[in-house]
């Protein structure tokens, strides 16, 4: 068991994570996922596929900025079909489980530990459109055959889809895969009281009515997800 720091479990060093080119680009991942992605890259090309990440590390002042933006009106908040609600004429408890269908908070994003990625195949990306990680796209859209392949193949390699059902919290992400062994270990080490305390520290906006209802938020959102099972 690998006991982690936690500045490390909250996104604010990246002392646990290491470096991987993935087409043009540069990404910041945990050490210990490093192989394993190689390996699940190298059989989505042999199957056709460009495996494309769309995002992986995020530190914590980077979810803060996603939160805040969201909580103040500056970007939009979407209920679970993707439809933008009316921000200003919710409760801030209201807002705040709206956003967290979608964004999660400051200190508590799974993409903090690196070994979560948002992926794609970028040559099932139809020509001048941009990707919008929204479930359709994966479901029926252009995505859909790699989704299929993802689903049949990254257990191989040690990864599974934490959002792969609605159990209430966040919505469905086909696009978000997790390093089943890696992610456990930080979750458990991951507590509401670590949070107050980085929270304390770094502070949100909306951060009085996440702290009165953290008990709920934490099992609702933060540790309410697909079970994962390492296979043989």
């Amino acid at each position: 068991m690998i006991t982690y720091s936690l500045e490390q479990l909250t996104g604010l060093t990246q002392t646990h994570l290491t470096n991987i080119k993935v087409g043009q680009r540069e990404f910041l991942i945990h050490k210990d996922i490093k192989a394993p992605l190689q390996g699940l890259i190298q059989d989505a090309q042999r199957n056709g596929f460009e495996f494309s990440i769309a995002s992986s590390f995020r530190d914590y002042q980077r979810q803060a900025t996603i939160w805040n933006n969201k909580f103040s009106g500056l970007r939009p908040i979407l209920d679970s079909e993707s439809n933008v609600l009316d921000s200003s004429i919710l409760a801030d408890i209201e807002k705040i489980h709206a956003i967290m269908r979608w964004s999660a908070l400051p200190g508590a994003s799974r993409h903090h530990w690196g070994c979560e990625l948002d992926v794609y195949a970028h040559n099932c990306l139809p020509d001048n459109t941009s990707l919008q990680l929204e479930p359709w796209e994966y479901q029926t859209g252009h995505q859909t055959e790699f989704s299929s392949w993802l689903k049949e193949t990254m257990s191989q390699y040690g990864f599974y889809l934490p959002y792969q059902q609605d159990l209430g919290g966040v919505a469905i992400e086909p696009w978000h895969i997790s390093h089943g062994d890696t992610s456990q270990e930080m979750q458990k080490q991951l507590t509401p009281q670590d949070l107050q305390q980085i929270w304390q520290q770094y502070p949100f906006l909306g951060i009085g009515a996440v702290v009165e209802n953290l008990d709920t938020l934490y099992t609702q959102y933060i540790i309410n997800i697909s079970p994962y099972q390492a296979t043989e």
